[in-house]
């Protein structure tokens, strides 16, 4: 159990994300045609086409693509005779590493994320949601940011220390003139609102999405983990299907914590980390033990040589 999958979360825009290993290998053009069967996407649609302007079929959509890459880059180093010894995820990305523990059928998990096309829209009256990232420096505290300290900001992620070590750095999600009002109170680039994301994910405006979706999750089988599966949203490893069904009931209203997650990799003896797919950025956050960002066919060389350089057996029963 020496290396550690990491997928992250959020829903990708990228057409382009993926593409040089789907040319690359037919496991990962079959994974894409399985898809297109359980969601009547076609594969042009899953990759590379635009998508839709309506705000729930564009985040269904996206999902499937971001969690389409990640899965389908685990088939390809699969093939190689690379497997995880442990797995864990943000957001969605916990929601994928499930099913490479083998929790989710990928079938229902791929039918899940496209029945949330159907999620009932905001009123139009409804007030506007954003997400920001904050970055607090280290010392300061964090809790004036949020509630119940700042109404209608809510904390929705805590993705740990920066890697220059210097602050902590948050995820915010909530209303867009509350989080342009604590925008211009803190020193610039203290937070950041970004553009063009219109949910407040992991917060608790999120309550009506996530209820519509509830009893889909109640009618699917989970099983437990054939290998250690590190939660986002507790310090802990689940280890039961019903502990599976529960992250995916609570993932839309409750914060995530890249901390628990890599203190759960690194419980579960991770020595290499493993970023599946573009989701979590190069250099931003620091990690306990080396990592490799996978998601273009030269990484592959890059992961083979620091799976070597650690001696890590792969000959090691790794199942995923």
């Amino acid at each position: 159990m020496s290396i550690g999958y990491i997928l992250g979360g959020g829903i990708s825009h990228d057409p382009g994300a993926g593409s040089e290993l789907y040319d690359a290998f037919e496991v990962m053009r079959a994974l894409y045609a399985d898809i297109s069967g359980w969601t009547s996407l076609t594969p042009a649609q899953i990759r590379t086409e635009e998508l839709p302007e309506e705000q729930e079929a564009r985040q269904s959509i996206g999902a499937i693509r971001q969690a389409a890459l990640a899965l389908g880059i685990h088939d390809i180093l699969a093939e190689q005779g690379i497997r995880p010894g442990a797995v864990g995820g943000l957001s969605l990305g916990a929601m994928s590493s499930s099913c490479l523990a083998g929790s989710i059928d990928r079938e229902a998990f791929f039918g899940l994320l496209w029945q949330t096309r159907h999620t009932p829209p905001p009123a139009p009256d409804a007030p506007a949601q954003g997400l920001a990232l904050a970055f607090v420096p280290i010392g300061e505290s964090t809790e004036s940011y949020h509630e119940p300290a700042r109404s209608g900001v809510h904390l929705a992620g805590d993705f740990g220390t920066a890697f220059d070590g210097t602050k902590a750095m948050l995820m915010l999600a909530g209303y867009q003139d509350a989080l342009e009002a604590l925008s211009a109170q803190v020193p610039p680039g203290t937070v950041v609102i970004l553009p063009g994301v219109t949910t407040a994910v992991h917060s608790p405006l999120r309550q009506a999405a996530n209820d519509f979706l509830a009893p889909y999750i109640e009618a699917v089988e989970f099983r437990a983990p054939t290998i250690p599966l590190a939660s986002c949203l507790e310090a802990k490893a689940l280890t039961t299907g019903d502990q599976v069904r529960d992250l995916f009931l609570r993932n839309a209203v409750t914060p995530i914590s890249m901390v628990h997650l890599i203190s759960g990799l690194a419980l579960s003896g991770t020595r290499l980390g493993v970023v599946v797919g573009p989701a979590v950025p190069e250099g931003v956050i620091a990690f306990p033990f080396p990592v490799v960002h996978v998601d273009k066919p030269e990484h592959l060389a890059d992961l083979t040589t620091a799976i070597y350089d650690l001696g890590i057996d792969l000959a090691l029963p790794q199942e995923a």
